[in-house]
């Protein structure tokens, strides 16, 4: 769980999800406001039996918030952290400029930082990359291993990094020490 302070950036990109949606609104509601980005990507498709994409609950509560739906970008077909860089980005570059976008403050579940940011690395490089990470677990994330799903999130984030950068849908992160590659045998 690699930090990156926030810093002000060209983009806000927030990666959906089901859980944690209240702390995630909060969050890049308090970064709009504070000026650390003028447009927010929000990318998350339908998961589940969910009648609307994670994008769009996202941004209702984002607006009912005060975000103004004009800063919003939202990519509502994504279905994992590959599809939410991919097609975010296409859906950004319907709007603005992508050569101007030099940096991004990612906000996301506080145990999926690295991949996200391995992700952007991959499909996104060159960007200057800070990080909002979101803990809803309501534990220190220094007592990750405490909390039961927070403890199961790290693990599965550890085991499959390593299965992710073999298939070529990851790339390290040049700020941090390289992801070991297997994690078989290992306990």
């Amino acid at each position: 769980m690699p930090s990156f302070p926030v810093c002000a950036s060209d983009l806000g990109f927030l990666f959906g999800t089901r859980h944690g949606v209240p702390e995630f609104c909060e969050a890049a509601h308090e970064l709009w406001r504070n000026g650390m980005f003028g447009r927010l990507l929000v990318s998350g498709g339908r998961t589940r039996s969910m009648p609307l994409a994670e994008a769009e609950v996202i941004a209702e509560q984002l607006v009912a918030l005060g975000v103004p739906e004009n800063v919003l970008i939202l990519e509502t077909e994504a279905m994992n952290t590959g599809e939410n860089v991919r097609f975010g980005r296409e859906k950004v570059a319907e709007v603005m400029d992508l050569s101007v976008i030099r940096s991004v403050v990612v906000i996301g579940k506080i145990c999926s930082t690295r991949r996200y940011l391995m992700t952007l690395q991959r499909h996104w490089p060159g960007l200057s990359l800070s990080v909002c990470q979101i803990n809803y677990f309501g534990i220190p994330a220094e007592r990750w291993y405490e909390h039961e799903e927070f403890h199961a999130r790290v693990l599965g984030e550890f085991n499959k990094i390593p299965r992710y950068l073999a298939e070529g849908f990851l790339e390290e992160i040049g700020e941090c020490p390289a992801y070991p590659r297997s994690t078989a045998g290992k306990s």
